[in-house]
C-alpha cells in the first residue's frame, strides 16, 4: 500500500507541476514547491520529518548544481552565437531565404524547416523563438493562415527532428555523449532513417492542418481567437538591409564540421570531433568578424550584444537546473525505485524500457534535456544489465525526452504561446502531434531499425 501511495506522490507532483506552470508560475518557484511538496510526502510516509531539509540540501541543491557544472558553458557559447544572429539579423536573413524559396506555398511547414536549420546550427531554440516569430507572422500574414499552428510550426523545428539528429550540437545530444562514451553521430544510420522519417511525418501534418483550417473558414485575421493582434502588427514588414544569407550560413556549417569531423585523436585510436563548446565558440568568433559591420556602433554595441547573449545564458540553465533538481530528489525516492522495477517485470524490449523510462523522466521534469541527465545518471547500469547498447540507448534517449517533456506545463511552449499571443486550447493539440505523437512514433521506427541491424 506504501508502494502505491508513493507512486501517486509522484503522479500528483507532476499534475501540480502542469497547474502551477498553467498558471504561469516561474520554475525558480514551481521546482523548489512541487519539491517540497514530493519531500514532505515522502517523509510522512517513511515518518521522518527532518528529511524535507535534508532532501533540499543533499539532494535538491546538488542536483541543480552538477547541471550547471556540467553545462554551463555549452548554454553559455550557444547563447552568444544565438545573441550575435539575432542582432546582427544573420539569423532573419536565412530565415527570409529559405521563406522565398516556398513562394507562398508550404508555409507552416518551411517555418518548422527554418527552426530546424536554425537549431541544428547550434542557435538555442529560445532565441529562435523571438527571432522567427516575426517573420512566421507575415508569411502567415501574406498566406492568409490561420495564426493557430504558428507555434505548432516553429517549435517542431527545434525541438524534434533538429535535436535528436546524428551530430546535432543540441544539448540533448551531448548529454548522452557525456554519460554514455558515445558520439554525437550514435547509431549514424538507424538515427538517420528515424530523423528523415520524422521530418516527414512533421512536414506533412503541418500541410495538412494548413489545408484543414483553411477549408474550414480558418484565415489570418481571426476573430475566434482570444487576444488579437496589434494594428502594427497587423501590418507589412519594411523591407531591411540583412547579411548575406551565404555568409550567414558559413558560421553554421563551420560548427557541424568541427563538431562532428574526425579530427581529434582519442586515446583508444578513435577519431572524433572537437568539443561542442569549442566548435560552437570557433563559430561564434567567425560570425563575429563575418558580421561585425552589422551591429552599428562599434565595439560598444557589440559588448552590449554579448551581454544580452550572457544573460539569457543565466537564465536558460538556471531554469532548466532548478528542474533537474526536482529529478534529482525523484529518482531518490523509494516510489521512483518502485516505478522502475515495475516496469523492468514487464520483460520488455530493452529500447522500449529505455525510451519509457526517459519519457517519464523527462514529462516529470517538464524539461528533455533535465528529464534525459535524471534517467541516464539513476539508470545507466540498468539499460546495459538489459543488453542495450550504448549507441541505441544514446539515441532512443535523445528521441524519446522530446516526447513527454512538451506536456502542457513545459516552460517553452508556455512561453512561446505568450510571444505568439495564443492559448493551449487554441494551438497546444498541434503541439503535441507534432511534438509528443511523432516522436512517439519515430522512437518506434528506430527501435525496428536498430533491432533489425543488430540482428
Amino acid at each position: 500500500m506504501t508502494h502505491i501511495l508513493g507512486i501517486l506522490v509522484l503522479v500528483i507532483a507532476i499534475i501540480l507541476f502542469g497547474v502551477l506552470a498553467f498558471k504561469q508560475m516561474s520554475a525558480l518557484i514551481l521546482a523548489p514547491l512541487v519539491t517540497v511538496f514530493v519531500l514532505i510526502c515522502t517523509a510522512l510516509l517513511a515518518g521522518d520529518p527532518v528529511a524535507v531539509l535534508d532532501g533540499l540540501k543533499n539532494e535538491f541543491m546538488p542536483a541543480a548544481a552538477k547541471y550547471v557544472s556540467d553545462y554551463f558553458l555549452v548554454f553559455f557559447v550557444g547563447a552568444l552565437f544565438g545573441a550575435v544572429y539575432q542582432f546582427t539579423g544573420a539569423a532573419k536573413s536565412i530565415a527570409k531565404t529559405l521563406s522565398g524559396a516556398c513562394h507562398g506555398k508550404f508555409v507552416a511547414p518551411i517555418i518548422m524547416c527554418i527552426t530546424g536549420v536554425l537549431t541544428y546550427g547550434g542557435i538555442s531554440g529560445f532565441v529562435v523563438f523571438f527571432v522567427v516569430y516575426p517573420i512566421a507572422l507575415q508569411m502567415f500574414r501574406n498566406a492568409n493562415l490561420t495564426r493557430r499552428l504558428i507555434p505548432a510550426a516553429i517549435s517542431a523545428g527545434c525541438w524534434t527532428w533538429s535535436m535528436y539528429g546524428p551530430g546535432s550540437p543540441s544539448i540533448q545530444n551531448i548529454i548522452p555523449t557525456d554519460i554514455l562514451g558515445t558520439t554525437a553521430t550514435a547509431a549514424f544510420v538507424p538515427s538517420l532513417i528515424a530523423t528523415v522519417a520524422s521530418f516527414a511525418m512533421i512536414f506533412a501534418w503541418l500541410e495538412y492542418r494548413s489545408r484543414f483550417f483553411s477549408k474550414r473558414g480558418y484565415f489570418f485575421d481571426d476573430p475566434r481567437l482570444k487576444t488579437q493582434l496589434s494594428p502594427e502588427e497587423l501590418q507589412e514588414q519594411e523591407d531591411e538591409a540583412l547579411p548575406n544569407p551565404i555568409v550567414a550560413f558559413v558560421p553554421i556549417v563551420l560548427i557541424l564540421v568541427l563538431y562532428n569531423a574526425p579530427i581529434i585523436l582519442n586515446d583508444d585510436g578513435t577519431r572524433s570531433g572537437l568539443p561542442v563548446e569549442t566548435s560552437v565558440f570557433v563559430g561564434l568568433a567567425l560570425a563575429t568578424i563575418l558580421m561585425f559591420r552589422w551591429i552599428k556602433g562599434g565595439v560598444s554595441e557589440w559588448i552590449k550584444v554579448f551581454n544580452k547573449g550572457a544573460a539569457d545564458s543565466g537564465v536558460s540553465i538556471l531554469n532548466t537546473a532548478i528542474v533537474v533538481g526536482f529529478g534529482g530528489v525523484v529518482q531518490n525516492t523509494q516510489a521512483f525505485d518502485d516505478l522502475v522495477a515495475s516496469l523492468q517485470n514487464l520483460h520488455m524490449n530493452p529500447l522500449v524500457f529505455v525510451m519509457i523510462t526517459v519519457a517519464i523522466c523527462a514529462g516529470a521534469c517538464g524539461s528533455a534535456s533535465g528529464g534525459m541527465s535524471v534517467a541516464f545518471n539513476a539508470l545507466k547500469d540498468t539499460y546495459l544489465k538489459l543488453g542495450a547498447s550504448l549507441e541505441d540507448i544514446h539515441r532512443i534517449g535523445a528521441i524519446a525526452a522530446g516526447t513527454l517533456d512538451t506536456l502542457p506545463h513545459q516552460g517553452a511552449q508556455i512561453t512561446l504561446l505568450s510571444i505568439c499571443k495564443l492559448t493551449h486550447k487554441e494551438a497546444y493539440f498541434d503541439i503535441a502531434i507534432t511534438q509528443i505523437l511523432i516522436p512517439f512514433i519515430t522512437c518506434g521506427l528506430f527501435i525496428v531499425l536498430a533491432s533489425l541491424m543488430g540482428v
